[in-house]
């Protein structure tokens, strides 16, 4: 049987095909329906972590007990798991351990453009890159074999492209591998200097055998054309537009593991033309690898840059000097910024930011909009998390002047992943720091996934929930406070007073996201047009329902949820 599905579809049903027991992940596009999918299979048990270091903490454990298991995260999330995936790169694993990380040329919904075969590089651990969905899958299912084959974690690495693009997928039936018999071996699995000095000798003669399994895999192919006037070295995404562009010009050496990366094949391949054209998107990874065993009649960043992602036009452009039409839409579609929803209750909060003119520690979410015109209530934005410890090392350093007049913004989920302990940190060392947690009771950026705050499991199973308000008391805040950002007024007079007080605080700005099904909305609101002044006051919250027509404010009434806080902004009771 043969589907048409996502990159992250075939993924998860690479999971299921291979045996995979244990899936543990945190939402991050564009890995996030990976984890979604594969929960969709009983046969898996698959949870949202805390965050991608638990993640894979969890994983690992589920490998050392025998079981198939996986974690997957977008390429920051990499970073926060980099801890348990060097170590683990010395124990090794018992069942097969698979690792996705979706990286994001372009940054589409990123705050950096890292390249994580760089952290396969630093780690030592073996790498894979499918190029299209059938590849996920297979790739995937091969990831668990060489895992258990060479005692070591997996990488698939994807991207943006690969994982929200679709492509036809042979199912096949699901293997049963019996759970592997634990056995207690201290020498292997106990990361003290002295049994890891041992497993540092295995790491490097790991090594030493993918590096030549490489040589002859077939996840590396050579694909030669008669009529070819140059050779091409690529992998993943890229491989699909050095196809396309260059058609029987080229012959192409596809590169599907990416690490550790073959040397003979690369260098035989290289030899047989004058010129090789290295395409890969991000960093030369692939290109220095070819420098180091001595190819140099290649060409590579010098034409494509490490900035950005690549394209079928930009292949052929570079490469041919020529100029294609390829597939567009005929018509030009008006472009859309990225904003904050129609109700969305973190709008009211940043109003009342933007009004108090406070400086404004942001995190990653939806709320990074409040950095947007008109609100443009955010100072810095960093990282999962960082808001709440960036806030205190700038009161730290800046004292009294700043204390007062600064806050640190943070969602529930994102406070779950990384924000705890920097509010551990700032009631431990004494910060006189306000730190606002914007409750709207989902994950929603990625997509509305359930997280610890929600009451929810990954399958909509009842859950246990963290209650905000005792865990802020119980690390030392005694100043907690609840608001409804739908009224600016008291939202504004929260603000104030806790920025007045002389002693750590959290104010929780608790309302649902106004996309979540249940969220019963009040009728939308209409501009009476005779008592409108057009004084514009009504814009300045940056709603995306509320517009001007003939020096009148008009409200779309099919987006309009009724919220209320742009009446609570007109003086003149024009809105109704």
């Amino acid at each position: 049987m043969k589907k048409l599905m996502l990159g992250n579809e075939a993924f998860a049903r690479g999971l299921y095909e291979a045996g995979c027991r244990v899936a543990s992940s945190y939402p991050g596009t564009p890995s996030t329906e990976i984890t979604e999918a594969a929960a969709k299979y009983e046969e898996i048990y698959a949870e949202w972590a805390p965050n991608e270091k638990v993640a894979m903490e969890t994983a690992l454990g589920a490998s050392i007990a025998g079981a198939r298991s996986f974690c997957g995260m977008k390429h920051v999330g990499l970073n926060v798991a980099a801890d348990p995936l060097f170590t683990a790169a010395y124990t090794g694993v018992n069942g097969g351990l698979v690792i996705a990380v979706a990286d994001d040329p372009g940054m589409h919904s990123s705050q950096n453009e890292q390249d994580s075969r760089h952290h396969a590089i630093a780690s030592k651990v073996l790498m894979v890159e499918p190029s299209d969905s059938s590849e996920c899958k297979e790739f995937t299912k091969l990831a668990f074999e060489l895992s258990e084959q060479f005692d070591t974690p997996a990488i698939v690495r994807l991207c943006t492209r690969v994982a929200h693009s679709q492509s036809i997928v042979e199912l096949c039936d699901r293997e049963e591998p019996e759970l592997k018999p634990y056995e207690k071996a201290p020498q292997k699995y106990v990361m003290m200097p002295a049994y890891a000095r041992g497993r540092h000798v295995f790491v490097e003669e790991r090594m030493a055998k993918l590096t030549e399994y490489a040589e002859t895999t077939s996840l590396n192919r050579t694909e030669i054309s008669e009529s070819a006037e140059f050779g091409v070295i690529t992998s993943g995404a890229a491989y699909q537009y050095a196809k396309e562009a260059l058609g029987s010009k080229a012959s192409v050496l596809k590169l599907g593991m990416v690490n550790p990366l073959p040397v003979r094949l690369i260098q035989d391949f290289a030899a047989k033309y004058e010129k090789v054209y290295i395409i890969e998107e991000l960093d030369g990874i692939i290109e220095q690898h070819c420098r180091n065993i001595g190819v140099n009649n290649i060409v590579g960043k010098e034409l494509f840059g490490c900035i950005g992602e690549l394209s079928q036009a930009i292949v052929e452009e570079k490469i041919l000097g020529t100029k294609k039409e390829y597939a567009q839409l005929i018509e030009n579609v008006p472009v859309r910024p990225p904003v904050m929803c129609a109700g969305c209750p973190h709008r009211g909060l940043f109003y009342c930011l933007s009004k108090l003119k406070v400086v404004v520690s942001g995190d990653i979410g939806c709320y990074t909009l409040g950095a947007s015109a008109p609100l443009s209530a955010m100072d810095w934005t960093i990282c999962m998390g960082a808001s709440v410890s960036a806030l205190h090392g700038f009161n730290k350093a800046r004292g009294a002047e700043a204390e007062h007049k600064s806050v640190a913004v943070i969602g529930d989920s994102t406070f779950m992943h990384s924000g705890i302990t920097g509010l551990v940190n700032i009631a431990y060392n004494d910060s006189n720091s306000t730190v606002i947690i914007l409750d709207n009771s989902i994950t929603g950026m990625t997509g509305h996934q359930q997280n610890p705050t929600t009451g929810k499991n990954l399958k909509g199973d009842p859950a246990a929930a963290v209650n905000l308000e005792e865990l802020c008391k119980a690390v030392g805040i005694r100043r907690v406070r609840v608001v409804d950002p739908y009224s600016l007024a008291e939202t504004e007079a929260v603000i104030r007073e806790e920025l007045a007080a002389d002693e750590p605080s959290v104010i929780i700005s608790r309302r649902p996201c106004a996309l979540l099904k249940y969220v019963k909305h009040n009728p939308p609101l209409k501009t009476d047009i005779d008592k409108c002044r057009g004084c514009k006051a009504c814009m300045k919250i940056g709603c995306p329902a509320i517009s001007m027509r003939d020096g009148k404010s008009i409200i779309d009434h099919t987006q309009c949820v009724g919220c209320g806080i742009c009446q609570e902004l007109c003086k003149f009771g024009a809105i109704e």
